[in-house]
């Protein structure tokens, strides 16, 4: 499997299709995230704008590969770890986009509460920001993982689906997006960093279900 993830996001980077979706991110965290701005605040609103991303990648790397370049890798290692290994690709991809998000919101930011009245240490502060990019990057390669081939072939239904799909995961109530987000905003009200570890569990278990989904799926349709 590490080979040929290793192959999976070699194909990613000489591909230099995550370009878009990279310069999109940056784009939003330029024209949303300010020098000075709660630090708490920043870390949520940079976590929102990883989800569709973080999908947005999925569709990247599942149709990488050509039809015959494909059949070869399914043939060799079987479709359902072929395609494990692009979603866990995507997600690595994700994860690490997330991270130096992280690190440049956390470092820029002002470390203090909504209102400026209370101090928010800043190293917790980035940690709870990280688990809120893992939430993001975990719902995000779960809901690229439904919204592409072998479930969605077609682009013009899949990506209205994927776009729609992050829209509610971010404002529906349970939604562990929607968890994360607002503990990190009601934390900054607060002057408290939150620990959002139920968020973290509830999008590894929504993940694992979409990815296995996925994955059997692609080894009876492949």
């Amino acid at each position: 499997m590490s080979a040929l993830l290793h192959y999976r996001l070699a194909l990613l980077a000489r591909s230099q299709r995550w370009l878009a979706p990279v310069i999109l991110y940056a784009v939003f965290l330029a024209v949303g995230v300010q020098s000075g701005q709660p630090v708490l605040d920043s870390l949520a609103y940079a976590a929102a704008a990883l989800l569709p991303v973080a999908a947005w990648l999925v569709r990247i790397c599942a149709g990488n590969e050509p039809p015959a370049a494909r059949a070869c890798s399914a043939a060799a290692a079987g479709p359902a770890r072929a395609h494990l290994a692009s979603l866990l690709a995507a997600f690595l991809a994700a994860v690490t986009l997330g991270g130096l998000a992280v690190l440049v919101v956390t470092v820029i930011s002002d470390a203090g509460s909504t209102d400026g009245r209370l101090p928010v240490a800043r190293v917790p502060a980035g940690a709870s920001g990280l688990i809120a990019m893992l939430v993001s990057a975990l719902l995000g390669t779960a809901l690229g993982a439904l919204t592409t081939w072998p479930l969605l072939r077609s682009a013009g239904k899949a990506v209205p689906t994927m776009l729609l799909g992050a829209l509610l995961l971010l404002v529906t109530t349970g939604s562990p997006a929607r968890s994360v987000l607002a503990d990190l905003t009601v934390g900054s009200r607060e002057g408290a960093v939150p620990w959002p570890l139920g968020s973290l569990a509830g999008a590894v278990a929504v993940a694992v279900a979409a990815v296995w989904t996925a994955c059997a799926l692609s080894s009876r349709r492949g």
